[in-house]
């Protein structure tokens, strides 16, 4: 069914306070309550993943910036450890609270909307039960905020939309701030926001002294991470080129239709309802600015080959708007099963068994959910990993431990080493991958080298670009046969540097 498409009404008349539905407070509380004890009961199985480890010791390397990120989250991860140590739980808590918290947002962003009990209860629901939510809700990392950060922002726009309250300008330069601090990315999502509504309205925006201090607060948070980035040669840049050459979720041909896996097969019938009613509805007319930035980024999302997650920070605005017109209109014809409870019941059980630590580890090769969530295979094996590194390490002699220097291939590994090294009797682990190559080289000595990571004759031919002598001592297995990026990975032991670590330091680094 469709409404009849009236004369665009004028977007610059806010909607009366008194107009909207009152929220639902326990509905979407419970929603996102929900979710959190979900995540919380799981957040300890398996283990780290490689980006936590990574944060880890980038957190004790604190600075402006880093040629993959901006500095809030290995700050954030900084605190953590210095309050409640190597709690994996712990750290994971920020993520936990932040996805329960995008619930609620997710809720009162249809609220605004014009969204009832019903509208509200659709949207937040399907945000909890939304596949990308649940997997960056168990870890935590960049996406995890981001989603968070950039939902609240388009929450605080709508709103604002709605009430004209410059409070919510001003806010928007506040959540755009620590956003950008944690990627860059946001500064898409605002330029396609600001353009959203210089083409549809409404316009007054740019006439608002509030808009103004907030985009100075913004600038001036930034402002020291771009001072990083042009001292370091905007590694930032390079970093966003390797990413699109990556290929990830299929790269562009794969950016649609991983639109509509991230969110949930059955449920993203309801955000791609919200997106077209935001162009035929006249009660959602003052919102349409939403439905262009969405297009908008898709199109410099392709044109750039980004990942498809990069528009999750609309995805609750779009059920939103879905979610209000089936509340007002009803369902399509047809179509009424896809936000029915049984549905959003199906589409939670797929997403836990998909996305979640749920299987004892042993059967996790054997289930789908590696090759649907590749995360999931990355946060196993970590302490078998430098237990392998450690039997090498300790299988020489005496004489050449104490100036054996230990360069991982990445920085998941180089994380590990750091984690579990200690115990195991290992020195500082090095790497040139990313960040870990500003966090210092090794000292120069005569020792040897344990190298972990190249492969084959490739390999070997590699690290004799570095050394006289290589020879493969050991190979890491996880011992459930999952394949992971670190199954079955060499360990090298080189001797005879052709020079000092001085010298071939600046030939490690890498981005990726």
């Amino acid at each position: 069914m469709s409404a009849p498409t009236p004369a665009t009404p004028s977007v610059t008349e806010a909607n009366p306070a008194s107009a909207v539905p009152p929220i639902a407070w326990a509905l979407i509380v419970a929603m996102g309550v929900a979710l959190g004890v979900v995540l919380l009961a799981v957040s300890a199985r398996y283990g780290y993943h490689r980006d936590e480890l990574y944060f880890r010791v980038a957190g004790r390397h604190l600075d402006w910036g880093y040629p993959d990120q901006p500095p809030l989250l290995p700050l954030l991860v900084r605190g953590v450890t210095a309050l409640f140590g190597d709690s994996l739980i712990m750290l994971r808590l920020p993520a936990d609270l932040a996805s329960a918290a995008g619930v609620v947002i997710a809720g009162l962003t249809a609220r605004e909307m014009g969204g009832g009990r019903r509208a509200q209860l659709l949207t937040a629901a399907a945000y909890a039960v939304c596949p990308f939510v649940a997997a960056s809700g168990h870890t935590f990392y960049t996406a995890t905020m981001d989603l968070f950060l950039c939902t609240t922002l388009v929450w605080l726009v709508v709103r604002w939309v709605r009430t004209r309250d410059q409070r919510m300008l001003l806010a928007v330069g506040a959540v755009t701030a620590l956003a950008a601090n944690v990627k860059y990315l946001v500064v898409f999502l605002i330029a396609a926001i600001v353009a959203g509504l210089l083409i549809n309205g409404p316009r007054d925006f740019l006439r608002r002294p509030a808009l103004a201090v907030g985009a100075a607060v913004a600038v001036i948070a930034v402002i020291p991470g771009l001072i990083w980035q042009a001292r370091h040669g905007w590694p930032q840049l390079e970093m966003a080129r390797a990413i699109a050459e990556d290929g990830a979720f299929a790269g562009r041909p794969g950016f649609l239709p991983f639109q509509v896996l991230l969110t949930g097969v059955v449920l993203s019938w309801l955000w791609i309802y919200g997106l077209w009613r935001l162009f035929r509805s006249h009660e959602l007319a003052p919102y349409r600015f939403l439905g262009y930035a969405y297009l908008l980024l898709i199109v410099v999302f392709l044109v750039t080959a980004g990942k498809p997650y990069y528009l999750s920070g609309f995805w609750a605005a779009l059920w939103a708007a879905g979610a209000v017109e089936v509340e007002r209109r009803g369902a399509p014809r047809g179509a009424g099963w896809v936000v029915s409870a049984p549905a959003y019941v199906m589409t939670g059980v797929v997403t836990v068994a998909l996305t979640l630590p749920v299987y004892p580890v042993d059967w996790l090769a054997r289930t789908p959910q590696p090759y649907i969530n590749a995360d999931s295979a990355e946060t196993v094996g970590w302490r078998e990993f430098a237990a392998e590194v450690a039997r090498v390490y300790r299988a020489l002699p005496a004489a050449d431990r104490s100036l054996t220097t230990i360069v991982a291939g990445n920085y998941g590994q180089a994380g590990a080493l750091d984690r579990y090294g200690p115990a195991l009797g290992l020195p500082r682990a090095y790497s040139g991958h990313n960040g870990f190559w500003y966090f210092g080289r090794p000292a120069d000595t005569d020792g040897p080298t344990i190298f972990v990571g190249p492969e084959g004759e490739d390999g070997a031919a590699y690290l004799h670009r570095f050394w006289t002598d290589v020879t493969v001592a050991g190979r890491f297995d996880n011992g459930v046969d999952l394949d992971s990026q670190e199954q079955g990975k060499p360990v090298w032991v080189c001797r005879g540097h052709r020079a000092s670590w001085t010298v071939l330091w600046p030939q490690f680094k890498q981005l990726g």
